[in-house]
């Protein structure tokens, strides 16, 4: 079993599933705007009618405002406000009813033109910066061709116009178009034009439709100067808007783009002007004040002239008080370091004497001790001769070698037979051993 909520929120999910967004034609009533922005509506004919809503979103991309009685052809999808259970269609974009054939005309012409490439981008000229003159294509008496001008008056009033006069609506309208547009194209050079503005106010797509013609866009792309189309306002595109070398969204748009360059360049102008007003106006309050020091300064050369004697009379008056002072100041100093001097000098005699006295010490002190150091030399040299070896020998002792010159300390070292060397004071016995016997 099925709660009536779920039953309307299956029955709002089947229907938007099953119908596609369909194209549905009738007569608008019941008209509501919420302040929210949402517009309300009943959809109708002789037999039938249906609840519609068009969001916010949607409703302010609409080129027309919606009113009760009006013939429209409204894109919709079909779904089911499930609050209440109504059926209704949900409105995705709406026009004027006579505009669908004129629209999905538009639409073939421009897929076929895009796709023979006369859109592509690379094809596009640059707009002149600078432009000598500027020619329009639109009716004298249309709105655009006042905006054109105020606007081109504002930003570059030095920038001439020449007018190419044309109906912009009608059955001859796009055969006029393109006759003035081919006559500025040849006539560019005579009539010293770089640019051209091909303009409109706003319209339905049937007033806009003698710019959807095949012919002008061909025209636009052969003609020997760029191109800004500035057709209808900002939500309108027509096929001369993508064949042009650049698409203005209103004809003020497209004389703000012809003008640019001067715009830009016065805009330039301006800030350098005021920046050279402020700095020559800092440069002249400089000087000012500079003025302002130097009339303070300036005095009469009588004056002037009093002023530096007395200036010189004041110098040489210090000058001789600063060379005093510095005399004084030498002069005592002269003073103080004689006074050291004399502080500083010695006397010798004393010193003298006692250096004498320390002389004489020194030669008797140096006599003493060479004569006491001969004598413990001569001790010295007696007892060195007493334990000399050869004086030993001399009292009778000898010295015992082996066979190979080692002296002979113990008789362990000799065994019968052994053949020595016994050294006498007075020379040499060669001996061999007989018998050892131990003991003194």
């Amino acid at each position: 079993m099925l709660t009536v909520s779920e039953l309307n929120r299956l029955a709002r999910r089947t229907l938007e599933q099953r119908f596609p967004l369909l194209q549905v034609a009738g007569e608008i009533s019941n008209l509501t705007r919420a302040a929210s922005g949402h517009v309300y509506f009943t959809l109708k004919d002789e037999q039938a009618q249906v609840r519609c809503t068009m969001w916010r979103s949607k409703a302010q991309l609409l080129a027309f405002r919606p009113e009760n009685g009006m013939q429209v052809e409204a894109r919709a999808l079909v779904t089911l406000y499930e609050v209440r259970g109504d059926f209704q269609l949900s409105i995705e974009g709406l026009r004027q009813a006579g505009a669908g054939n004129l629209f999905e005309a538009f639409l073939r012409l421009k897929t076929r033109l895009e796709a023979e490439g006369l859109f592509d981008p690379t094809r596009k000229r640059a707009l002149p910066r600078f432009p000598r003159r500027i020619g329009i294509i639109t009716s004298p008496a249309a709105a655009a061709f006042q905006d054109v001008l105020v606007t081109l008056r504002r930003r570059a009033p030095n920038l001439q116009v020449v007018l190419y006069p044309a109906a912009v609506q009608g059955e001859t309208a796009a055969l006029q178009l393109r006759q003035a547009l081919a006559a500025a194209s040849d006539r560019a050079s005579d009539d010293q034009i770089d640019l051209v503005l091909l303009v409109r106010g706003g319209g339905s797509i049937e007033d806009l439709n003698a710019f959807n013609d095949e012919a002008l866009a061909r025209v636009i792309r052969a003609s020997r100067v760029p191109v800004i189309s500035g057709v209808g306002h900002e939500t309108d595109f027509t096929i001369a808007d993508f064949a042009a070398d650049a698409r203005a969204p209103t004809p003020t748009g497209a004389a703000e783009l012809a003008s640019g360059g001067y715009f830009d360049a016065g805009q330039r102008l301006l800030q350098l002007e005021q920046g050279l007003q402020r700095t020559m106006q800092r440069r002249l309050d400089t000087l000012a004040q500079r003025l302002d020091r130097a009339s303070l300064r300036l005095r009469h050369p009588r004056e002037r002239i009093a002023a530096e004697v007395e200036r010189c009379e004041q110098l040489r008056e210090r000058l001789a008080r600063a060379r005093s002072r510095m005399v004084e100041r030498n002069q005592a100093r002269l003073e103080m370091l004689a006074v050291r001097i004399r502080a500083l000098c010695p006397t010798i005699g004393p010193a003298r004497e006692h250096l004498e006295r320390l002389s004489r010490r020194l030669t008797e002190a140096a006599a003493r001790l060479i004569a006491d150091r001969q004598r413990r030399t001569d001790t010295l040299a007696v007892q060195l001769e007493l334990l000399a070896p050869q004086a030993v020998l001399a009292r009778g002792y000898s010295i015992a070698r082996d066979r190979q010159g080692h002296i002979v300390r113990s008789i362990d070292d000799l065994a019968q037979g052994d053949a020595l060397e016994i050294q006498l004071h007075d020379g040499r016995v060669n001996t061999r051993v007989e018998a050892t016997h131990k003991g003194a």
